[in-house]
């Protein structure tokens, strides 16, 4: 799925217009990348949580000419499904939290 066939998902069953759906959604991924850029963690209960890693810096190779590189540390995006999404994709039931 991509951005434009969310966008029309969105459009589609909210019964809105593909313009005000795509603000939504671009309103979304916004918020998830500032988020993300400020160290903060997102968590989407049902769907999973979003966060930052920390790379270290190392040595690679530059695969045409074998010569080493200096990869500098940087931070990463990382996501991690919940559960119940887990389940969903494989097609089991989801667990129900206890009242």
């Amino acid at each position: 799925m991509t951005k434009a066939d969310l966008i029309e998902e969105v459009s589609r069953v909210v019964e809105m217009t593909r313009k005000d759906s795509e603000v939504i959604v671009e309103a979304i991924f916004d918020s998830v990348v500032r988020s993300l850029r400020t160290g903060d963690k997102i968590e989407i209960r049902g769907f999973g949580s979003f966060r930052t890693r920390q790379r270290q810096p190392r040595v690679g190779r530059n695969p045409k000419t074998g010569e080493r590189v200096e990869v500098p540390a940087k931070r990463i995006p990382y996501f991690k499904p919940s559960k119940e999404l887990k389940d969903l994709v494989n097609d089991e039931q989801p667990a129900v939290a206890a009242s």
